[in-house]
């Protein structure tokens, strides 16, 4: 297999990514690094087409003679009985504007991976490397700009910025005035509403508030089934219906008995007077 990447950056640059192991780790697209173990040791997911395949293993990346590395590799499926081999060989070749990264090597597998099309393996492979080939390229660029800037010799440097770097006289300093505290939003008044209710409603509110209060006080200490059955008090309370008032069996009796004994002292009369 070989294939080759154009990156804008200068070899020596790439150089130093190469070397350090940690930042390698960090240039493999989609590595989850292992805790404790070596630097670039971890899960790596491949994605073929459909299907995604993972492995876990670890590669060793060693500087060989001229301006080549060797890069040896040793993974297996996550989810699986399948393992690859990786033997490559990355060597820097200088370019106008940058510099071209020449990948040649072999690799063998087996597993889940023999059973996808061999094209979809081989521009799989392809986007991997390319993409190692940016990541290092962003980590060399990322180091320049990271890298902090010399520092001026001593001196040199106008009188003015002299003077603004000297400490200050702290006997003849004052103090600045302290800025005027701003009025807080919070703690204004708020105007009473021109849309509010009326004194009328307010009392109803409060009436309405005092019912429902003294509702809860009287269910406090009652069982649920009295509060269920419980009739309903104030101004939701029913109207009970009117009470006929039934005279009982001697009232009743009463006025026959009274139409009786004056009927009874008139036919009475009348005799005494025909006697007469």
């Amino acid at each position: 297999m070989e294939h080759e990447v154009f990156v804008p950056v200068p070899a020596e640059r790439l150089r130093e990514v190469l070397d350090d192991p940690a930042r390698v780790a960090r240039a493999v697209p989609g590595l989850q690094q292992d805790a404790g173990a070596e630097p670039v040791a971890g899960r790596l997911k491949i994605r073929v087409g459909s299907h995604s395949v993972t492995y876990r293993g670890a590669v060793r990346v060693s500087r060989r003679d001229g301006d080549a590395y060797a890069v040896e590799g040793e993974a297996e499926e996550s989810r699986g009985s399948g393992s690859v081999k990786l033997s490559l060989r990355i060597s820097l070749r200088a370019a106008e504007d940058g510099c071209t990264v020449v990948y040649d090597g072999t690799a063998s597998a087996d597993g889940r991976i023999k059973d996808l099309p061999a094209d979809a393996v081989e521009s799989a492979v392809t986007r991997l490397l390319n993409r190692f080939a940016e990541h290092l390229a962003a980590a060399a660029t990322s180091a320049d700009d990271e890298a902090p800037a010399p520092p001026a010799p001593s001196g040199q440097g106008t009188g003015a910025e002299a003077e603004e770097k000297a400490p200050a006289d702290p006997g003849l300093t004052e103090e600045p005035p302290a800025a005027p505290e701003r009025p807080s939003v919070f703690g204004a008044d708020v105007p009473p509403s021109s849309l509010g209710p009326e004194d009328g409603e307010d009392e109803a509110d409060e009436e309405d508030i005092a019912e429902a209060a003294h509702a809860r006080r009287t269910m406090i200490g009652r069982s649920a089934e009295e509060v269920d059955h419980a009739p309903p008090r104030g101004r939701y309370a029913p109207v009970p219906a009117p009470q006929t008032v039934t005279a009982s069996a001697p009232l009743r009796w009463a006025a026959p008995a009274a139409a009786l004994a004056v009927a009874s002292a008139i036919v009475a009369v009348r005799a005494l007077r025909r006697r007469r």
